[in-house]
């Protein structure tokens, strides 16, 4: 998975931002926490779940499962609003 084209990202003074900038379904921008921005930049190349899974891992001192949790739900929030191609 990948995030689409048409969807920017911005990191500034410890602030992730991501906004649309193109023909994409959802208008607007996106406030991400570190661990969302976290992983929308991770998908700026193309990767799977598990990948971000390890990534996170790697990063963060923190449960599998609780990382896990988190991804699946930042992932869903992004396939909601249309920033991910499969």
């Amino acid at each position: 998975m990948k995030l689409k084209d048409g969807f920017i990202t911005h990191e500034s003074a410890g602030e992730h931002i991501t906004v649309t900038a193109g023909n994409t379904a959802f208008n607007g921008m996106i406030r991400s926490n570190g661990t969302a921005g976290f992983i929308i930049e991770c998908l700026k190349d193309n990767v799977s779940k598990e990948d971000i899974i390890t990534k996170m891992l790697e990063k963060y001192d923190a449960p599998r499962e609780q990382i896990e949790k988190d991804a699946d739900r930042i992932l869903e929030q992004l396939h909601t609003i249309g920033a991910i191609d499969d």
